[in-house]
Parts: C-alpha cells; structure tokens; sequence
C-alpha cells in the first residue's frame, strides 16, 4: 500500500467536504438526495461517519488480524445477522447528526477526523497494514469478504465518493 497516496485521499475528502458545506445554502441542505432517504445535509453527515467509524474499524481488524482466522470469520457471521438492526441504527444516526449537528461542527469534526487518521497511518508498519479480517458483507458495499487494515484505510474514501454521487447540491446537479 502506498501510504502516500491514502493521504491524499484523506485530504481531497476533506477539501470536498469543506467545499460541499461551503457552497450550499440550507435550502440545498434540505433538498432530498438522490436514491437515500436522507436529505442533503444528512447524507453529508453519512459521509463523514464514514470516517469517523473508521477508528474502531482499525481496532477490531488489529485485534481479530491476531486471531486464528475461524474468530473473525464467526464474528462476520454474527454481524451479517443483525443487519437489519444495523440499518435502522445507521439510518437513524445519519438523519439525527445529519439534523441536529451543526455545520461548523460537522466541518471541525471531520478535520480531526482525518488529522488523527494521518497521523495513526504514519503510526502503521508494513506487518500491521496486512492484518486482517473477515468483515459483515451485508452492512455495507464496499465490505469485502476478508479486509485487511490497508483496505480498511481506503474505505471511508470509497464511501464518501460513492455517496456524494447522490447529493442534488447545485455543484453536483
């Protein structure tokens, strides 16, 4: 993995992040986005839980990476069946950060978001970045069967990307 280029990930996030919230006004905030049932402003606070799940995602695959391989697999298991609980969950943090947190709070949040994701990135060695673990495939698109911690590292990326193709702000029309 080129550590590098996770960085530059991370950081275009950011900037899009920043600029999204910058350019539009609340009317564009409430406007509903495309194939959610989350309006604008909440599916921008989607995207950025995206990131912020992403440091206990990082604990679980460096705990379970040091595990025999049946572990994570069973754990996987287990969370593929609560899905649906798991989608009411993540629908209704969505709507209530989405609704409720302020912009600028949305805005500093995401910054020391991805401030502490650099610097635990930094923080990886080569052994640690081919940890792994099998992963619930139904909570999300981009889960894949077995993720390892560098292909956890790109998934709040891919997430966000995905998602921002669903917002009706008018730089995204």
């Amino acid at each position: 993995m080129d550590k590098q280029e996770v960085h530059d990930e991370l950081e275009r996030a950011r900037q899009e992040f920043h600029a999204l919230l910058a350019a539009a006004g609340e009317d564009d905030l409430r406007q509903a986005s495309s194939g959610t049932k989350w309006n604008n402003r909440q599916l921008l606070f989607h995207m950025l839980l995206g990131y912020l799940i992403m440091r206990a995602l990082l604990r679980l695959v460096h705990w379970f990476g040091r595990r025999p391989d049946g572990v994570s697999r069973w754990y996987a298991s287990l969370l593929n069946a609560g899905t649906k609980p798991f989608d009411v969950v993540n629908f209704a943090g969505s709507w209530l950060g989405g609704t409720t947190m302020p912009r600028s709070w949305m805005l500093a949040l995401f910054d020391r978001t991805i401030v502490k994701l650099h610097r635990r990135l930094d923080r990886e060695t080569d052994a640690d970045l081919t940890l792994g673990m099998h992963y619930p495939t139904r909570w999300d698109p981009f889960f894949r069967d077995y993720m390892t911690v560098a292909d956890v590292y790109r998934f709040p990326t891919q997430h966000f990307d995905f998602h921002r193709a669903q917002l009706t702000l008018p730089a995204e029309r």
